[in-house]
């Protein structure tokens, strides 16, 4: 099998933001604390090891433990909500915004990257669990930054008159397509 690599900046489909946060781009470095490198994660932990007490651990897990308490959960899951109570575990987080055309398989590459991290960084850093989370903003309300996509310089956009939560948008009422 052949394998060709392109830089994020050839295939045209990247912000210029984002390409200067990816390239480390002083110009940004105001922003943010610490770039998501793997070697960067000794101060993340030693910082956020401060930042949340046992009593607000163990609000999340019990929450969290509730709402999954109707779901029929692997043992990996439930010993990663339990373990959110510990000093020793962090959350890493992932997630994604509603986005017309986005598909499928750009979630599924979000949700396997940031298993493929908590994985990473238990190498890096044996004595710490590190749990996946997965936010899908599906509640958000800004349906005029998802009503479009760009494609082949042409952008197509989404119309309707409904308004709320995106998430509970239906395409086929009171809408026109593309």
């Amino acid at each position: 099998m052949r394998l060709q690599k392109l830089e994020f900046s050839e295939t045209r489909s990247f912000s210029s933001f984002f390409l200067d946060y990816i390239q480390k781009k002083d110009s940004l470095k105001p922003f943010y604390t610490r770039f998501p490198e793997v070697e960067n994660f000794k101060a993340q932990i030693a910082e956020k090891s401060k930042a949340y007490s046992y009593t607000n651990r163990k609000i999340l897990a019990e929450v969290l433990q509730k709402q999954y308490q109707e779901i029929d959960s692997s043992q990996e899951i439930k010993q990663n909500l339990n373990s959110l109570k510990e000093n020793t575990t962090f959350t890493i987080t992932t997630g994604h915004q509603l986005n017309i055309f986005t598909g499928p398989l750009y979630f599924i590459y979000k949700i396997v990257t940031v298993i493929n991290t908590c994985k990473e960084l238990k190498k890096q850093y044996p004595k710490y669990n590190f749990v996946p989370v997965y936010w899908m903003a599906s509640e958000d309300h800004d349906y005029d930054e998802i009503k479009y996509f760009r494609l082949y310089g042409k952008k197509h956009t989404w119309e309707t008159t409904q308004t709320g939560a995106v998430g509970r948008f239906n395409p086929e009422v009171n809408s026109k397509a593309f």
